[in-house]
């Protein structure tokens, strides 16, 4: 019999471009296994269309390894034990599996390492979710290989990196076993709903492919308008690993060569590639500093006082804030599971700086609602639109949400759409101030059974803020 693998897939569920599988196939024949722990059930039952993504990708990936003779061999228990009684009976010598960049996953993985290996198994832990291995990039990186606290001196290196390629599923070499399998997962498991729309590597291809033939060259545009909804939606397909972000970059990298394209749109290619280089970046910055799940990554504000809650704190989860584009946002995220990329660091900056609300508070209620499944990326962003985290500048950028609303949603498409409200509100009416306002304008907007009104004045808000900032950090 030739030498046998397991490989446990994790947030990689797909069979193309596939790192982690590249690596088992090297050792030998691969027997694909999905554990259901008790970490994988807590995050899943957090989000029901999380959960629902999730349960539809793995129905996706057990089809296309029936259709190459294979099947996924589900078990429920603890990843140490289950995975040492599968590899006995199945004869194993090893067991390989993509790495976790969040610190409770990597500190799951080390232990699991630890007994698979005191129980004579191979135990090999692959670089599988990033464009660019974190040791990568960080062995370019002058005094040592701690990765890097700042997007832009690792911008310049991520892009200079060769992307790996491991296209050849079909050279993948599956074990035959006759181990019963439980069965596949299903959204009920985890209190969700049924599941909605397609999540597999198909339909993330086909997410892929749509975009860079439609939308793409727009990107820059799309990110920063709110009511513009073509970005690649891909977020929940990456975090779950549908698709493999280098296929993500090559074939945006072969749409750039394309001869007839506009300088614009060359540039909105560009950006998107920016932005995929910024998910690798929180990644790297997970691995190297897994402490940072719930500490901030600048040592010095470790003790600088957010508070865990606050009187508008509901009004801000339920969206009723009264400051439209943070309502507007919040309201998308609950109903669909995603928010606009541009909106997110607004909505995000009013609880951290308007409420003075600790961005730990922020990460987990959208952790409540959003699909994608990325706790290491979800982090680093909280932290630095907070202000604890990478690229620390002297002060936090506080944005101003009635600014962000008149400069990228003039016409308030994109609040009407989601605050029913203030659908048939005209759109030089949609202010959230104290200033004086039109008394007819303001009426149906603020009248006791439609729009609340502002929960706090900016203003006063973020000057407040600012000074207890600066004053912690001139005591320091």
């Amino acid at each position: 019999m030739s030498a046998r693998v397991l490989y446990r897939f994790t947030r990689d569920l797909r069979l193309e471009d596939h790192a982690g599988l590249a690596q088992a196939a090297a050792i030998g024949e691969v027997v694909p296994v999905l554990v259901i722990d008790r970490l994988l059930e807590a995050r899943l039952s957090r989000s029901p269309r999380r959960a629902a993504f999730f349960c539809g990708a793995v129905a996706s990936l057990d089809g296309a390894l029936r259709e190459r003779g294979a099947r996924l061999l589900v078990r429920r228990g603890t990843p140490s034990s289950v995975l040492k009684n599968i590899a006995r009976a199945c004869g194993a010598t090893g067991v390989a599996w993509s790495a976790a960049y969040d610190g409770e996953g990597a500190h799951s993985n080390e232990r699991l390492q630890s007994d698979l290996e005191e129980a004579g198994l191979r135990a090999t832990i692959v670089h599988d979710a990033p464009v660019i291995p974190p040791e990568e990039t960080a062995a370019v990186r002058a005094g040592g290989g701690s990765g890097y606290r700042a997007f832009s001196p690792y911008f310049d290196v991520w892009r200079t990196c060769e992307v790996a390629s491991y296209e050849a599923p079909l050279l993948l070499r599956f074990a035959s076993t006759d181990l019963q399998s439980e069965p596949l997962p299903q959204p009920h498991d985890f209190g969700a709903p049924e599941r909605m729309g397609e999540s597999g590597g198909t339909a993330a291809r086909e997410t892929l492919d749509r975009f860079l033939a439609e939308s793409a060259m727009q990107y820059s545009v799309a990110v920063n308008v709110p009511s513009d909804d073509r970005t690649s939606h891909l977020s929940g397909h990456l975090s779950f690993g549908t698709i493999s972000p280098r296929t993500v970059v090559r074939a945006t990298r072969a749409r750039m060569d394309d001869p007839f394209l506009l300088t614009e749109e060359r540039a909105s290619l560009r950006l998107f590639l920016r932005s995929i280089a910024m998910r690798d970046f929180f990644l790297q910055l997970g691995y190297f500093h897994p402490e940072v799940d719930e500490k901030p990554l600048q040592e010095r504000m470790g003790r600088f006082s957010f508070a865990r809650s606050h009187r508008a704190l509901d009004a801000w989860r339920a969206g009723n804030t009264g400051y439209p584009l943070v309502d507007a946002g919040i309201r998308q995220l609950r109903e669909t599971g995603w928010m606009h990329p541009h909106v997110r660091p607004v909505v995000a900056s009013f609880l951290c700086f308007d409420l003075g609300v600790d961005w730990r508070v922020g990460r987990d209620e959208w952790d409540r609602f959003l699909v994608e499944d990325d706790p290491a990326i979800a982090s680093g962003n909280w932290q630095w639109i907070a202000g604890v985290g990478a690229d620390l500048v002297q002060f936090p950028r506080i944005y101003n949400p009635e600014k962000q609303r008149r400069r990228y949603d003039p016409t308030g498409a994109y609040v009407k759409r989601w605050v029913k409200e203030l659908a048939h509100v005209p759109a030089g009416a949609l202010r959230a101030s104290s200033e004086s306002i039109d008394e007819q304008l303001t009426l149906p907007l603020f009248s006791r059974d439609s729009y609340p009104r502002p929960v706090v004045d900016h203003e006063t808000s973020a000057r407040e803020f600012l000074a207890r900032y600066r004053a912690y950090v001139e005591a320091q």
